[in-house]
């Protein structure tokens, strides 16, 4: 008997642009699943950010530096000059460490957990009262760690490098997936792609395409959110990655065809 792959098929949302998507739609090809690539999000620099010159002259003023994103590492290192001692960097996933050591920067601290509840749990035996701390930041991110560091005694600037929007030409090209073939699986990988896609499917009123789709969510905030908009997650990952989760979303298949 031939061995079905186990996602056989079926049509899985790729929330990411092209430059991103790559990996992601290999791996969902390598499961015989069929890539959707939609962009859910986009991120655009801010242009002439006195915030953002302001720290990168004064940088070597901080003790520590963390980003929680490769988007913010590429968003603080546009127009940056690199200078050297740098401050110790922490950083929230192995992607973020990966960009930052090929700009030939070394990392100090990956906490055990890639949220941001994690992040401070695991950080807080670094903090020092006083201590400088610069976080440059998305405009949607949460203020979680800073607020949290500054309980604790450290002075943090957060400052915004970066926004996230939803690319409106991703419309249309949900609009022909939604009424044609549709979406089998959503693999969700932040708060943002599930305001973005839900936001999307009401104002084209295609809520009743998406109630049997299979949800996965990467990270708790994520996974409240999907739930906030009455989604049910099927696929909730220990291990924060797009692997993961398909691998959840995979044994929830595979545990759902042996019950029927």
């Amino acid at each position: 008997m031939k061995r079905t792959s186990p996602l056989e098929g079926m049509n899985v949302l790729v929330p990411r642009g092209k430059k991103q998507a790559q990996s992601f739609s290999d791996l969902i090809c390598s499961y015989g699943g069929i890539p959707v690539e939609i962009p859910l999000i986009t991120f655009e620099p801010l242009r002439n950010n006195e915030a953002l010159i302001q720290a990168h002259k004064q940088i070597q003023s901080y003790d520590w530096v963390i980003f929680t994103s490769k988007t913010a590492v590429d968003a603080f290192y546009e127009n940056f000059s690199q200078v050297s001692p740098f401050p110790k960097i922490a950083v929230i996933g192995e992607k973020t460490k990966q960009t930052l050591a090929d700009k030939g920067l070394k990392v100090q601290f990956v906490p055990g957990e890639y949220v941001a509840e994690g992040f401070v749990e695991d950080f807080l035996p670094f903090v020092e009262k006083g201590m400088k701390v610069l976080i440059p930041k998305g405009n949607l991110a949460r203020d979680y760690i800073a607020a949290s560091l500054t309980e604790y005694g450290a002075n943090v600037d957060e400052i915004i490098v970066y926004k996230t929007t939803f690319p409106r030409e991703s419309l249309s090209l949900l609009r022909d997936q939604l009424s044609g073939k549709g979406l089998d699986i959503l693999p969700f990988t932040s708060p943002s792609t599930v305001d973005h896609f839900m936001e999307a499917v009401k104002e084209l009123g295609f809520q009743n395409a998406v109630k049997d789709s299979v949800v996965g969510c990467i990270g708790p905030v994520t996974k409240e959110r999907a739930e906030a908009y009455g989604l049910q997650v099927h696929a909730f990952p220990k291990v924060y990655t797009v692997h993961s989760m398909l691998k959840g979303i995979i044994r929830y298949l595979a545990e759902t065809r042996r019950e029927n």
